[in-house]
């Protein structure tokens, strides 16, 4: 059996199979992405919910394995050279899972960093200005009198589902006829967006016929239903 006690988040969530890999997560766009991902290789893996609107993720416990306090974290006991590693960064527990199973990456080197270009545009775009448009349409943001925060973050929001619209024009999936961690990547926020944040009509999503084609492909995948849910509260 693993020994997991070096690492401290054990000490506040305790691995009930420390020999399988660890998630610490909650249910967000960020959060289900790996989740999406453990189900979707079939990789054995343990979660572990962080209650984030009980500002877990910046308890000690937590920032031992990702000092940044962001969800989701990973501790692998079988790590590369099969020493344990955690790893914290989305997108970068994305690539490393797509190594290690061998899954959801193409193996080419062209069409492997054409599918990473694409989680980095979720990673630096997507992510930032749908959260932020969130944010200002739905939350705090309705007391602001001064509405250009909101506009100038529909407008970018508006410009970046134009993007994922022209990619997905004439393919099932963001690198073609195959899934990827370019759509793992991207689903959750689409999802949010239409669902949670309640922008939908906002950003005209019923005119954005790929992409909401793409939606629904996704959404439609078993282990994509389980992966939305998986790190929800107990």
């Amino acid at each position: 059996m693993a020994d997991l006690s070096a690492f401290p988040i054990t000490a506040r969530w305790p691995a009930a199979h420390p020999d399988i890999l660890q998630l610490y997560a909650a249910p967000t766009p960020n959060g289900v992405k790996v989740s999406i991902m453990l189900e979707e290789t079939g990789l054995a893996y343990e979660p572990h919910f962080v209650n984030i609107g009980d500002n877990e993720s910046h308890n000690d416990a937590f920032l031992s394995l990702n000092p940044n306090g962001k969800i989701p974290a990973i501790l692998d006991p079988n790590g590369p050279d099969g020493q344990p590693l955690g790893l914290f960064e989305s997108g970068a527990i994305l690539i490393y899972l797509a190594d290690k199973t061998g899954q959801f990456l193409p193996k080419d080197a062209a069409g492997r960093y054409e599918t990473i270009q694409w989680v980095m545009f979720q990673m630096g775009g997507i992510g930032p200005m749908f959260g932020q448009l969130g944010f200002f349409h739905k939350f705090a943001g309705k007391e602001i009198a001064d509405k250009r925060p909101l506009e100038r973050y529909l407008t970018e929001t508006k410009r970046l589902l134009d993007v994922l619209e022209q990619r997905l024009t004439g393919r099932q999936f963001m690198m073609g006829d195959a899934v990827t961690i370019a759509d793992f990547a991207i689903v959750g926020w689409v999802r949010s967006l239409v669902g949670f944040y309640d922008a939908a009509d906002l950003v005209g999503y019923d005119k954005l016929t790929a992409l909401s084609a793409w939606f629904d492909r996704m959404m439609a995948r078993p282990a994509v239903q389980r992966g939305v849910e998986i790190s929800a509260r107990p």
